[in-house]
């Protein structure tokens, strides 16, 4: 057997572990200062300072799960005067509930769903936000992340989700949201923090963060490291592998000029979990009719191949901004990024395609397999500030967006690989086979993997122009408007045994928002907002599954762009001297010009699909001592015109007009809250809920509600040295959080404690 891995610098997880705990020994004594909280209720609200990189004026309380501002300078105005619907997952939420992974850290936030993949993206993060695809809409520091990435937080220092169409913001997609994480950046203090968790499933987890100030305190130096291993609770065989390095540069703090550089990189080396196949409803079915996974009677059954199947990703990203201020109310801003991520694998996906399950009692290991690469180069420009005009207040940002982008993609042959009938489990046609209430990871792979070059090249071009406003009408009454312009050419090149084929789409198109606000209160909100987004063929550059049919087969094809709109009233409140924020939303939003198969191999846009919904969220303290983080989302979705079912051009029986919208959950909620028992001790947990979700447009398979508790108590050991134990599912709960449209569902972590030493210097 022979395979081609991703070219990854040769290191060790366990090195960087000893080296961050040498880093940890060696560190400076000096005392982390802790910005003293401010429980005093708050005066009139001062001008927000847009450009700065730098820390001026008094601290904000760093343990508070409020925030008042998004960090992207086109939101201009407040939060609590932004009309859409905007949640900020903190910092402290991402430690307190000891996440890790982006997964982690959305879970609380209701209305958002991860979804499973066949291939492209199977592994990696595809979350739906109110029922769309949003795995294209990550944005690190308001720049687009493409690429079919799992990622880490350990240099995230906050989680942007943002709601409901906003291609104004960020470009192409974003039909039901965007994400943007928060990097963490140099700051104007010295400190060291550092920690380790060891926790169950033979947990390990070393993070190392070092920022320290010279040139007279003009620059500042920050590192953050992460080395990550664990198998996984309730799951055979399953282990997790990754290790990263972020390391950042920042000159002129204080000073009009300021200048950042920023590095990250980071690997995993995964044997992944295959989930679990979806049995169909009998023994003689030819076609799922409302069925869910079937574990064969034990949740802990694995159906992949420990010597067969793998999962390397990479990824590094450098990042040079330039910002300054022209004067007093406007600053000029450049970033200039150039990423590459890659993933490797061969993984199995059971397959029940032949009707094993009910027959035979046994699985088919079909293999999966890919190697791609995205690479993507961005320059932005940013011009934003306030100024007065005609009478009115504006706070302004506006920019220029240049990005290329190219994925490349090929894979392995594995041989056999053949959609064989499993009559019989143990030793079945040299592990393809295996027994669906037995199955044994360590069968013997008597097939073969060979690398496979033929492949697509994706290539696209893509040119912004936008600009965004808050005006000032008089003091209880704010407008905000946004406009996009979008020029998004693709070319999709395909070599095959069968000879090389090639296609093209060029798009243009035109996004806006606008939001009426009306304040009753300095500290309250009422608005009405209308948005739009666009969804060009193509625009996941070949990394994941988009459903649009840039390919040869689908040539005559209308590619048009899909478009979202959302229609949205909403209201928002600071209150308990503005340390808790409340919100409360009704949306409708509407994709139409979708494309959807009509005939074999034709596409129209001529789809059509909804979502009404509410929701409700509430963070920030509701005393001195006690936290909330929590929100309910209800999705009534609907396909109101979905042409015929089938995938890739063929056309299959039925028709899905009136179903529910895959990964669309109708309630979803989740509470996370803490409490200070004493200056010392903090106690907490939190309770997850998601309704039924399915996982195809003819709503033929599901996993099934489920409600999931984490616990958590910390203590302050001394004044530098914290201890935090965290256990997750605390009723050891078998659900389902990634279902996939034809053949399995991704099954969640069972109960998993992690107890989390941490430093302060």
């Amino acid at each position: 057997m022979s395979r081609t891995i991703l070219k990854i610098p040769v290191s060790s997880p366990r090195m960087l572990a000893s080296a961050i705990g040498v880093a940890l020994s060696a560190g400076s004594a000096a005392h982390l200062a802790q910005a003293a909280e401010n429980t005093e209720p708050k005066g009139e609200r001062n001008p927000i300072s847009l450009g700065a990189t730098n820390i001026t004026g008094q601290e904000q309380d760093n343990t508070s799960y409020q925030v008042e501002k998004a960090s992207s300078q086109k939101y201009t105005a407040p939060l609590v005067d932004t009309p859409r619907s905007v949640t900020v997952v903190p910092q402290q939420v991402l430690k307190d509930t000891a996440a890790t992974s982006l997964q982690d850290a959305l879970r609380t936030v209701p209305g958002i769903t991860f979804g499973a993949g066949e291939g492209g993206n199977p592994q990696g993060d595809r979350p739906f936000i109110r029922g769309f695809d949003a795995q294209g809409d990550t944005y690190l520091d308001g720049v687009r992340d493409t690429g079919g990435q799992s990622r880490e937080i350990f240099d995230i220092e906050s989680i942007e989700v943002s709601k409901g169409p906003n291609s104004s913001f960020g470009g192409r997609g974003s039909a039901g949201g965007s994400l943007n994480l928060v990097s963490k950046t140099p700051q104007a203090r010295d400190f060291t923090n550092g920690g380790f968790t060891y926790g169950s499933d033979q947990t390990r987890r070393y993070v190392l963060d070092v920022n320290r100030q010279f040139l007279d305190d003009s620059a500042a130096f920050r590192l953050n490291l992460m080395s990550h291993e664990q198998n996984v609770a309730g799951r055979d065989a399953v282990n997790y592998d990754r290790w990263g390095v972020a390391p950042s540069l920042t000159f002129g703090l204080g000073t009009p000029t300021r200048v950042n550089l920023s590095y990250y990189h980071m690997e995993s080396d995964d044997l992944p979990d295959s989930g679990i196949p979806y049995g169909y409803g009998s023994a003689t079915a030819t076609a799922h009719v409302h069925d869910k996974p079937n574990d064969g009677g034990d949740s802990n059954n694995f159906y992949g191949l420990k010597s067969r199947d793998f999962r390397k990703t990479r990824a590094d990203i450098s990042t040079f901004s330039i910002e300054h201020d022209l004067n007093d109310n406007m600053t000029l801003k450049n970033t200039l990024r150039h990423g590459s991520t890659g993933q490797d694998y061969v993984l199995t996906q059971p397959d029940d395609s032949k009707f094993n399950v009910n027959r035979y009692g046994t699985v088919w290991r079909r293999a999966n397999s890919r190697v791609s690469t995205t690479t993507t180069t961005t320059n932005q420009t940013d011009l934003f500030g306030s100024f007065q005009a005609l009478g009115f207040k504006h706070t302004y940002s506006t920019g220029l967006e240049f990005t290329g982008e190219e994925t490349r993609v090929s894979g392995y042959t594995v041989s056999p690989n053949a959609n064989p009938v499993c009559t019989t489990a143990k030793g079945s046609l040299g592990g393809q086979c295996t027994s669906l209430s037995n199955p044994n990871p360590d069968d013997a792979w008597n097939g073969s993997i060979a690398r496979n070059y033929n492949g697509t090249n994706t290539k696209a071009t893509s040119r912004a122009a936008y600009v965004f406003d808050t005006i000032e009408l008089d003091p209880k009454w704010l407008l905000n408007v946004g406009l996009r312009y979008d020029t998004f050419d693709t070319e999709a090149n395909t070599n095959a045994v069968a000879g090389r084929t090639k296609i093209k789409d060029d798009s243009q198109f035109f996004n806006w928002q606008a939001g009426l606000v009306w304040k009753p209160v300095e500290n309250g909100s009422i608005y009405a907002s209308y948005a739009t987004s666009a969804t060009p063929a193509g625009g996941l550059i070949g990394e994941g599954s988009d459903g649009n049919p840039l390919s040869a087969g689908a040539a005559t094809s209308d590619l048009q762009p899909e478009e979202t709109v959302n229609y949205e009233l909403g209201t928002k409140w600071d209150l308990f001297h503005d340390r808790l924020s409340l919100t409360a939303a009704i949306f409708r939003t509407e994709k139409k010009n979708t494309r959807i198969l009509v005939d074999a191999l034709t596409y129209q846009n001529a789809g059509e699909s909804q979502v009404d919904g509410i929701e409700l969220s509430a963070s920030g303290k509701i005393t001195e001592q006690w936290q909330v983080f929590a929100g309910y989302s209800y999705l009534d979705s609907e396909l109101v015109k979905s042409g015929l079912n089938g995938r890739n051009g063929v056309v299959s029986s039925g028709s899905s007009k009136g179903k529910q919208m895959p990964n669309t959950p109708k309630n979803s909620f989740s509470l996370w809250t803490t409490y200070d028992v004493t200056p010392k001790l903090t106690i907490g947990g939190g309770a997850f809920y998601v309704d039924q979700v399915y996982g195809d447009v003819g709503n033929t398979v599901y996993v099934p509600s489920y409600t999931r508790y984490d616990a958590m108590a910390s203590y302050k050991l001394t004044k530098n040295v914290d201890l935090q134990l965290n256990v997750q599912n605390l009723t050891d709960k078998t659900y389902y959080d990634k279902a996939f449209s034809t053949h399995f569902a991704n099954q969640a972590a069972g109960r998993t404690a992690l107890l989390t030493t941490s430093f302060h210097f």
